[in-house]
């Protein structure tokens, strides 16, 4: 009953760790004035009918804080690649020369900053949902086996090792917002 237990706690804890590494990543997308590569994950290309990530069908650079560059291995993929950003919404106007893609980011306004942090600050709520629901879901698993024979104080002991794992992840959730935060608001 007791390892029963322990699987419970852990898987939990599991669950936890995903909702922050997949808000870490989610983070990592939002453009804070500053050129990152990270922005066009998710971006995928039509490559001879098949869809393919930008970063398989080209080479993308940060020449400067302001631009990324995107070199197609074959000059062809440089309209799709075009199409592709701008169907993805991300708000950056590719440019090509014919060789290269470029994605010259603006400052962002005062207005696109608060923006950026509410929707951050949606991304950690939704992230400490996940959370809560995995707590929620332990502690009546652990419930469940203490019917079947788990004694009370172990059934005990376990919720709070439990619930300090949830507090734990929501510090986390919290310091990546606020890091978040302070980078968006970083001129």
């Amino acid at each position: 009953m007791v390892e029963k237990a322990k699987g419970i706690v852990e898987n939990a804890k599991s669950k936890m760790q995903d909702a922050v590494d997949f808000l870490e990543e989610d983070l990592k997308s939002y453009r804070a004035g500053k050129a990152s590569p990270s922005i066009l994950n998710g971006i995928t290309v039509d490559y001879y009918g098949s869809p393919m990530p930008i970063s398989q069908v080209a080479s993308i650079t940060v020449p400067d804080a302001k631009t990324i560059a995107i070199q197609p291995w074959e000059k062809t993929m440089i309209a799709k690649i075009e199409k592709a950003i701008l169907v993805a919404n991300i708000g950056l106007t590719p440019q090509n020369n014919g060789e290269t893609v470029r994605l010259n980011f603006p400052p962002l306004t005062e207005e696109r900053r608060k923006e950026l942090i509410k929707k951050a600050k949606a991304a950690g709520e939704n992230a400490k949902v996940v959370v809560r629901n995995a707590r929620r879901d332990a502690i009546e698993a652990l419930k469940k086996i203490q019917k079947e024979g788990l004694p009370e104080d172990t059934e005990k002991d376990f919720e709070d090792i439990t619930q300090k794992h949830t507090d734990e992840f929501n510090k986390k959730i919290d310091t990546l917002i606020a890091d978040k935060e302070k980078d968006i608001l970083t001129v």
